[in-house]
């Protein structure tokens, strides 16, 4: 198995994606934490958190379908770079913030960036089979779900001192150039033949009504047992996961009153869980038979939801950050494992509706967990809600495991990874 710097060093396309996703995400999390502190400092309410989570999960959950219909019909590296150069501009409407009466500047612009974010992030998940060679593959989705993760950990713990010294406007104008960044990043990425579109030629049906592909995405989800598993254990997650993302916010400022540097220590926490559990996956994934793999899912569901429960209760900051760092070590275990799995399974054609469709099923659960976390704060205490969170997310497992142990979760054949003579760009080739 590769290595992550053999990867980085022979894969000049990845290498450059990848440049761009550390400088993207980074300023990603600078935009989150200024966002999220700034509403919680100037109204100190949860329920601002909670329209925050909201106004950017309806665009996404709206963006989604359309993203991945273009993603599988248009060039993929032009939408993504459309994406990110619109981004950018948005990005700088934050500065219009000047209090309380101009909440609407932060429900605004969180949704505008909400909407254009699944065509880049869908994209970029639609075109990593396409300049990763099959023996590439596995490792490159690990090192970019693992760098997610590290820019979590930097980008938050860096934002929250920032933020806290500098002002907010540093923050939303670093996100802004960031997305450029990743633009010019993009723009270099090279196939040696062919192209970022998929390799499927559209029928004048396709191109007249556009649902229909679509909902023919849905068939196929639906006919491959594992990967409708996959997405359901999304959404299954994040009948709690859109709660804890409201609470990181409240439980730093308001819990345990440590302000934006607190957020940052919490984000920052789960970053670091993230990144041992996207390692501790990158070793395990090609040791696990598929029903090591589905077990492995099991444990770590039951461990995740626990470990929240337990961050939830904890009265000592530094403690309940331990906790935050297990639950994410193993939520990021199954992250890996999945998508992975994802990868090497869904077939070219339909990557860009598959990982899109996933982002939106998971976004509406969220939305509905978010607005019901921010309903019950005004009548619930913050670890109230966690504790009921954490065991949503743990009852995923429930489901998991009875869909195992029936045999409903067969092997499927492996479509997603190119074969050798579909591989278009080879490292070394086009550096």
């Amino acid at each position: 198995m590769l290595s992550f710097g053999q990867l980085l060093r022979q894969n000049r396309n990845y290498r450059r994606m990848w440049m761009g996703q550390v400088v993207s995400e980074v300023g990603d999390h600078f935009n989150n934490i200024a966002v999220f502190s700034l509403g919680l400092e100037t109204t100190r309410s949860p329920v601002v958190v909670s329209w925050i989570m909201v106004s950017r999960a309806i665009p996404a959950i709206l963006a989604g379908p359309i993203a991945g219909v273009l993603l599988d019909r248009l060039d993929r590296k032009r939408i993504m770079i459309l994406s990110d150069v619109v981004r950018a501009a948005l990005a700088l409407g934050f500065l219009l913030y000047g209090g309380t009466e101009d909440r609407w500047v932060l429900y605004l612009f969180s949704g505008l960036l909400m909407f254009a974010s699944p065509f880049f992030t869908s994209g970029r998940s639609s075109i990593l089979p396409t300049i990763a060679t099959p023996e590439e593959l596995h490792t490159a989705n690990a090192l970019t779900q693992t760098t997610q993760w590290a820019t979590l950990t930097v980008g938050t713990l860096l934002a929250g001192g920032i933020v806290t010294q500098f002002g907010y406007s540093r923050a939303f104008l670093f996100n802004a150039v960031s997305f450029l960044v990743s633009a010019w990043a993009v723009t270099g990425l090279k196939l040696e033949r062919g192209g970022f579109t998929s390799r499927r030629a559209l029928t004048e049906a396709d191109v007249a009504r556009p649902w229909h592909e679509y909902v023919e995405g849905l068939r196929y989800m639906r006919s491959v047992p594992l990967v409708l598993g996959i997405s359901l254990l999304g959404v299954g997650w994040a009948t709690g996961g859109g709660a804890a993302q409201i609470l990181f916010s409240v439980f730093g400022e308001l819990v345990f009153d440590r302000g934006p540097a607190g957020i940052g220590a919490i984000w920052g926490f789960a970053g670091i869980g993230l990144l041992i559990g996207g390692a501790i996956a990158h070793r395990l994934a090609k040791r696990l038979s598929f029903d090591g793999y589905k077990q492995t899912i099991l444990v770590c569901f039951l461990l995740h939801g626990g470990f929240y429960v337990i961050f939830s209760r904890m009265t000592i900051f530094g403690w309940a950050l331990a906790a935050i760092l297990l639950s994410r070590l193993v939520i990021a275990i199954c992250s890996v494992l999945n998508f992975s799995r994802l990868l090497h399974t869904v077939p070219d054609q339909y990557r860009g509706r598959v990982f899109a469709t996933v982002e939106t099923m998971v976004w509406v659960t969220m939305m509905i967990s978010m607005m019901l976390a921010g309903v019950g704060s005004q009548y619930y205490s913050p670890r109230t809600i966690g504790t009921i969170a954490g065991l949503l997310s743990s009852s995923t497992a429930l489901f998991w495991a009875w869909a195992h142990f029936t045999r409903r979760l067969p092997e499927p054949a492996p479509e997603g990874a190119a074969t050798e003579e579909d591989v278009e760009i080879h490292g070394e080739a086009v550096v």
